[in-house]
């Protein structure tokens, strides 16, 4: 068995999942599992035995994914995925209530929470303001009630 550790300093610089750019001091990283996206022991999804994911769902919710405790090598098992559709202070309290109530992972807690936020609210509709609509829909016909007088004036003219 090997140290998580140990897991990092192996996999720290050269994986499949980071993306590096010159200007940027801390690589992004696509791993499953990794709530921030950053390069880092504390959030990395690979060397820890126990992890939390938080992506988007199909339509609509998020799906909550986290490592069962006893199946450490069988990683094909691990996984367990809980669809959340319920509505956002539901789902969030969902998450706070698994994550309290199995002692899991505390120090991830917040991280799960703000992503888990931000997924819900880009499923949210954008709102329709009532400026733009009422501009939009008053334009085309301004100009073609324009023409008509215009062409209109120039035979009462002759």
């Amino acid at each position: 068995m090997v140290s998580s550790h140990l897991s990092w300093l192996i996999i720290r610089d050269h994986n499949a999942h980071l993306l590096k750019q010159k200007n940027i001091r801390k690589p992004f990283s696509t791993e499953p599992n990794n709530l921030t996206n950053l390069s880092s022991y504390r959030y990395s999804g690979l060397v820890h035995r126990r992890t939390v994911g938080v992506t988007p769902a199909e339509k609509k919710g998020i799906v909550f994914t986290y490592k069962r405790k006893g199946c450490y090598y069988k990683p094909a098992k691990a996984p367990v995925k809980v669809t959340l559709k319920d509505g956002a202070r539901r789902t969030l309290k969902k998450i706070k209530n698994i994550m309290k109530n199995s002692r899991y992972r505390k120090d991830l807690k917040q991280a799960a929470l703000r992503r888990a936020c931000a997924i819900l609210r880009s499923q949210r509709p954008a709102p329709v303001k009532k400026g733009k609509a009422a501009a939009s829909s008053t334009t085309p016909a301004a100009p073609a009630a324009g023409t008509t007088a215009a062409a209109a004036a120039p035979k009462k003219a002759e």
